[in-house]
Order: structure tokens, then C-alpha cells, then sequence
């Protein structure tokens, strides 16, 4: 019989189809047979222990550890989380808590009451900042057993579950009893929002969890109602969390249609995502910040904001972490978290850094950066031609390991001496300021009801810096003319700030030293450098 050439070619491409199939069949079914093999391979082991081993064993505990063993020959990111952690693991994430709602400082081996969270359970009665509780649940609350987790193991715990404490506060004789109702207690991603000038707006944002872009929404909305046409969004330090919520947060500032991240691994074909019509801040000039702290989620966004041109990356390189990791539960309600891809940016690019020679070494990157002179120079890093890659405007941008930001601020070091690193190392700001405001609360609140007031008119002066400086040398700091001739400003500034947060709020500590912020204050002069917007405007 014959065929025609095409008839022909047809046969020889269903052959070869049947022949591909059919290896692909003996390949999976070698897998399944290797897989049953391995896991029976596994169970004998932990059965010749149990009944051979010459001492007792606690076989689910060297399970957890085979586990955790497996887990570090993948890569860095894939981790175990035992069924007892997993809440404690979530919590960062999920945006709150259980428990009575408030925010403590050890003092003196006394639990210190910084502040009552707005809302919750504590400040519904009245427990207020600078309160000491003095007993829990019948049991004295002080002394040297007191440490963080001892008050966390105690205050927190289910809502609608009651604890009761004895708290003293200045001013009032004996004890005041409270019982408090626990409630879930949300916990805020970002740290600061303020005007840094009459047009940009600043957003510190430190994590992206569940109610991170509800926050950051608002935030821009209070900022937009402040007169804000610029926004600098700080993520320095921010080591990332939900990919949905970085992609959301992108979306805020990209025109619809614009693709923000794509994810794909062995197993997980390629996904990508892109904006929608509703981003809230997609004009005006935008500046993110990143350092070799950012990592992961805080990639994407500036990943997606540098691709498209559509603002300004500055800091230092940051992390490298470009693996997505997906939570498995297993039987007994411990979970995995596993790598199951990885994710590009816009223009193509991985930003993961390797892990060839393990975890250790992964791990040490950032004091390898260090030594190698990184964060002081941005000519110490090379990146090769093979990972280059180009914006809309052309700009130059690299994968393979981190963002590079498109303005380099090198680390700041002009006030670092040794009196400011032990003065820092001990913690003795904090408890300057701790104990000082025990002593001025009142008086301060009646001084300055509002924080513009307090920046304008309070100065750390002389006779207040001496306070200080005795202070340190009553904990094993003494005096030192050269460290104080350099550090100084930025102890008094620091100070300030101290107080600024005990009298209003965390925000309130940033606003006050943002002025010894010199890689903010650079931020700030590149938003209005005309030259370095104008390419982007074009672009976009």
C-alpha cells in the first residue's frame, strides 16, 4: 500500500504521539511506583526505631525533624510550621489578634502601659498609657519572672474570654481593679502617615497583610484630603507577606490592563496579573523606597512600579526574594509552607537570588553586601549583560537578585560613634523616656494636645540633655565629648521622638525624626527633580 508524503507525515506524527504518550505514561507510573517505594521506605525506618532502638523515642517529634531536615534541601523560603505555632505564625499576616489591646514596654521589671490600642477592650475602660499593671488574674504581675512572653501568654487569649488586673496609676492612691472582655485586636501595617511638605505625602508601610490595603486606601485618602499631588511610599525593612495584597496595592497606582506580576513553576502553569480600572493614586509622581531589608511582596510593587515607569525606585538593592509559597495543611493541622513558583515582573525579570550553596550562605548574603562595601557605593555592584532588561522609556533595569533602585542612597554613618551605638545596644532612650514621661505625662498632654504644637515649640535642651547623659552613665555609659560632639543632634532628635510617640502614636516618631532620615530626606529632593520624572511621563 502507499501513501502520499502528507498522509505519510501524518502517520509518522500519530506514531510518534503514541510513542510520546506512552513514555510519558512509563514515566509517571515509574514516579507513582518511586513515590509508594519512598514513603514505605520511610515508615520501615521509623518502625525498626520504635522496636529496634536501644532507648526510648518520640517518634512524632522525629518526624517534625525529618520534616523541617527535608524541607532545608528545597531552598530557603519552603518551611514547617508545627500545629502550636501556626496561629502565632499567622498572626503578623492576618492583620489582628485576641486579647485585651494594648501595647506594653517592660519597665523596671513592671509591665508599663505605652498605650491603650483605639477601640479595643483596654481603652473601652479607661487603662491608658502610662498605667502599670500590677497583678493578672489574681497573680503579682512584676519582678524578674515578667518577661514579654509571660504578659503575652497572660493578656492574650480567645475573645469573649475575661481577664482581670490591678493596675496603679500616678496620681491615684491603692490599686484600680479591671476586668477586660478579650476581643480580636487589629494589628496596623502601617506605621506612619503624614504631609512632607504642602504636595507629597508619605506612607511607611511594614508589612502587607489582610488590612493593608484597606489602610493604605485610607491613608491616601486622608493625605489626598491634606492637599497631597506626590507620595513617597516607604518600604524599607518591609519583608513582604500576601502576594493578592501587593498585587492589589500595585493596581492602586497602574492604568488598567497594565500586567503587574506573572507567577509559574514546574507544576504551576503561568498565571499573570494585571491592574484594573480602580487604582486610587495612578497620577502624580510617586517615589518607593526599598533597602536590602524589602523583600518579596515589597519586590513586586516596586518591581511593577520601575517596569512601567510609572515612578521612581530609591534606596539600596533590595532582598531577592522571588519564590511564591503556598500553605499545605497536613493531618494534624500543622502546615507547610511550600515553594510551588516563582515570580517575574513586568518586563520579564526574576528577581530571586540564589541558593545554590544553601541557607547559611542565602542567609549571609546581606553581611556578604556589607563587607563587599554595598551599601556605601552603588559602582560595588555588577550585574552581567544576560539579566539586563529595558522599561517602556528604555531605562536599564537587572533581574537576578533584588531591585536595584533607580537612585542610590548609601547607608548613612556620618553620626554613628561609640557612645551612640552603647547608648543604642542598651536600649537607654527608651528608658530615659519611659521613665520621664511617668513623671510629666500630665503636663506634656496639657501642653500640647496636638502634635504640630509639640514639633514647633519642644526642645531638648541643655539642662534636659545633661538629664539624659547622667542617665547613661548611671547604666555603665559614660560621657564622651568626641561621641556627643558627633551624635548629639541626632540623640536630642531621637529623644524627641520618643516622647512624640508615647504623647500621640507611633506615626507621631517618624514625622519628629524624619529630618535625620537622610535616605527619606534624598527621597524627598528626587520628587522634585524635574529632570528625573520627565522620562517617565513620556513613557507612560
Amino acid at each position: 500500500m502507499k501513501f502520499s508524503r502528507s498522509k505519510l507525515s501524518i502517520i509518522l506524527a500519530l506514531g510518534l504521539i503514541a510513542v510520546i504518550n506512552l513514555s510519558a505514561y512509563r514515566v509517571n507510573a515509574q514516579q507513582r511506583t518511586d513515590s509508594k517505594a519512598t514513603v514505605q521506605k520511610f515508615a520501615s525506618l521509623l518502625q525498626m526505631i520504635n522496636y529496634y532502638y536501644v532507648d526510648s523515642t518520640n517518634q512524632a517529634e522525629l518526624t517534625e525533624k525529618a520534616i523541617v531536615a527535608m524541607l532545608k534541601e528545597l531552598d530557603p523560603h519552603s518551611v514547617y510550621i508545627s500545629k502550636d505555632e501556626v496561629q502565632k505564625a499567622n498572626e503578623p499576616l492576618q492583620g489582628n489578634f485576641e486579647g485585651v489591646g494594648i501595647q506594653f514596654q517592660l519597665f523596671k521589671d513592671t509591665i508599663l502601659v505605652v498605650a491603650a490600642v483605639p477601640g479595643g477592650p483596654s481603652d473601652k475602660l479607661g487603662i491608658t498609657a502610662g498605667d502599670k499593671i500590677i497583678t493578672i488574674n489574681g497573680e503579682d504581675a512584676f519582678g524578674s519572672k515578667v518577661t514579654n512572653s509571660y504578659v503575652m501568654e497572660r493578656l492574650r487569649g480567645p475573645k469573649g474570654t475575661k481577664v482581670k488586673i490591678e493596675i496603679l496609676r500616678k496620681g491615684r492612691k491603692g490599686l484600680i481593679d479591671y476586668t477586660i472582655l478579650r476581643d480580636k485586636i487589629p494589628l496596623n501595617s502601617i506605621d506612619a502617615t503624614y504631609m512632607l511638605s504642602e504636595d507629597i505625602g508619605y506612607i511607611k508601610l511594614t508589612r502587607f497583610a489582610r488590612t493593608s490595603l484597606t489602610e493604605v486606601k485610607e491613608s491616601i485618602a486622608k493625605l489626598k484630603s491634606a492637599g497631597m499631588k506626590n507620595l513617597i511610599l516607604d518600604l524599607r525593612n518591609n519583608s513582604g507577606g500576601f502576594l493578592d495584597v501587593a498585587i492589589d496595592l500595585s493596581d492602586e497606582f497602574l492604568p488598567a490592563e497594565k500586567l503587574i506580576v506573572y507567577t509559574k513553576g514546574i507544576r504551576s502553569p503561568r498565571m499573570d496579573f494585571k491592574a484594573t480600572m480602580r487604582g486610587g493614586f495612578e497620577k502624580g509622581r510617586l517615589v518607593v523606597m526599598v533597602n536590602e531589608g524589602s523583600a518579596s511582596a515589597s519586590e513586586i510593587v516596586a518591581g511593577a512600579v520601575q517596569d512601567w515607569d510609572r515612578g521612581l525606585v530609591v534606596g539600596r538593592r533590595s532582598f531577592g526574594k522571588g519564590l511564591v509559597q503556598r500553605p499545605f495543611e497536613l493531618p494534624d493541622s500543622s502546615v507547610v509552607r511550600l515553594t510551588t513558583a516563582r515570580y517575574y515582573t513586568p518586563s520579564g525579570r526574576s528577581i530571586q537570588k540564589s541558593y545554590e550553596e544553601g541557607a547559611e550562605d542565602y542567609y549571609a548574603d546581606l553581611t556578604n553586601r556589607f563587607k563587599h562595601g554595598e551599601f556605601v557605593t552603588a559602582d560595588s555592584i555588577r550585574f552581567p549583560d544576560s539579566i539586563k532588561y529595558y522599561t517602556p522609556s528604555k531605562r536599564v533595569v537587572y533581574g537576578g537578585g533584588g531591585i536595584m533602585p533607580d537612585v542610590f542612597v548609601p547607608i548613612d554613618t556620618s553620626f554613628t560613634s561609640k557612645y551612640y551605638t552603647d547608648i543604642l545596644r542598651k536600649g537607654l532612650m527608651n528608658d530615659f523616656v519611659i521613665s520621664y514621661m511617668d513623671k510629666n505625662r500630665a503636663d506634656l498632654k496639657s501642653l500640647y494636645p496636638e502634635l504640630a504644637g509639640f514639633r514647633r515649640t519642644f526642645i531638648i535642651d541643655d539642662k534636659f540633655f545633661k538629664e539624659f547623659t547622667d542617665f547613661a552613665a548611671s547604666k555603665e555609659v559614660p560621657a564622651d565629648a568626641e561621641g556627643i560632639e558627633k551624635s548629639g543632634n541626632e540623640i536630642k532628635i531621637v529623644l524627641k521622638g520618643l516622647i512624640a510617640r508615647n504623647l500621640f502614636d507611633v506615626s507621631a516618631y517618624f514625622e519628629v525624626i524624619s529630618p535625620i532620615d537622610h535616605e527619606l530626606m534624598r527621597a524627598v529632593e528626587v520628587m522634585n527633580e524635574d529632570n528625573l520624572f520627565r522620562k517617565l511621563s513620556i513613557a507612560m
